[in-house]
């Protein structure tokens, strides 16, 4: 039978998968999974498995990054005919760093139910075991592949106070690291391993000092770093010097441009006409 809400309207669940551990599954996703009509899946083959433990025996359609907008329909048709979805991830949950909220947005804009289970993600052990201040925060994900578009992205977080979790993959950890000592200073940082799994890792000390031990390291990671405690004041730059800074830095003119903009409160087009002398 679907599982239906409160008011006898069908529901998208978003289903959180462990991470590693499959003791990590809760009763409540297992029985949903059970209740739903069909399950919207990252990859069939790793949901597969997971049902197999379970004893799930429910239909399955591919829903990844490249195939969600086409997706839209094909689950609206299902809750239109009064059918709960439910969707899960590879890992962890729907929506956080994957698939799910293309499907879950839709949903809502056509008035039906989304609900969003509680369980497994990686981003919540990761900070509570790191040692760093755990509130507040700012979890932003996957940097971007690219050194120049990573230092970018670091740079317009540089001032947070607020500790900072990030995903990253094995083979970009080391020069993700470099990024974040040359944007964010040598700060004190957490870097979790294969979260829930049998060889799971934590590491804790200054970006520095981690940088050489992340070598041939495998796995997930997940990055926790310390705020910034130390805020700036640019106010003693004038605008072209603070460009400057940015650029000395090694970030193109226009994303140093758009960055002074955004930290004095400023219009691009004054940054631009300050620094090429145009202003008048």
């Amino acid at each position: 039978m679907s599982q239906k809400s409160y008011d006898g309207q069908p529901i998208l669940y978003l289903i959180p998968t462990p991470i590693g551990n499959l003791e990590d599954m809760t009763y409540r996703a297992v029985k949903i999974l059970n209740e739903v009509e069909v399950v919207f899946s990252e990859d069939t083959r790793v949901t597969t498995q997971l049902f197999q433990h379970f004893d799930i025996h429910k239909k399955l359609i591919a829903n990844h990054e490249h195939n969600e907008e086409q997706n839209i329909e094909r689950c609206l048709n299902y809750l239109k005919r009064g059918y709960s979805v439910g969707v899960v991830s590879d890992r962890g949950t729907p929506v956080i760093s994957d698939p799910g909220y293309n499907l879950s947005k839709a949903a809502i804009e056509n008035g039906y139910h989304v609900v969003g289970l509680p369980g497994a993600t990686a981003l919540i052990p990761a900070l509570i075991q790191s040692g760093l201040s755990p509130k507040p925060f700012t979890f932003y994900g996957f940097l971007n592949q690219k050194s120049t578009r990573r230092k970018q992205e670091l740079e317009e977080l540089k001032e947070l106070k607020q500790t900072l979790i990030f995903y990253e993959s094995p083979h970009r950890i080391q020069k993700t690291l470099e990024d974040m000592k040359n944007v964010l200073g040598n700060r004190k940082i957490s870097i979790s391993r294969e979260i829930s799994k049998r060889f799971e890792e934590i590491y804790r000390g200054s970006i520095e000092n981690l940088i050489g031990e992340m070598e041939n390291i495998k796995g997930e990671l997940v990055i926790v770093v310390d705020g910034n405690h130390d805020v700036k004041s640019y106010d003693y730059l004038s605008v072209i010097e603070h460009v400057d800074l940015y650029l000395k830095e090694g970030l193109e003119l226009k994303e140093a441009m758009k960055i002074v903009a955004k930290k004095r409160g400023i219009s691009k087009s004054q940054v631009y006409n300050e620094y090429h002398k145009l202003d008048k």
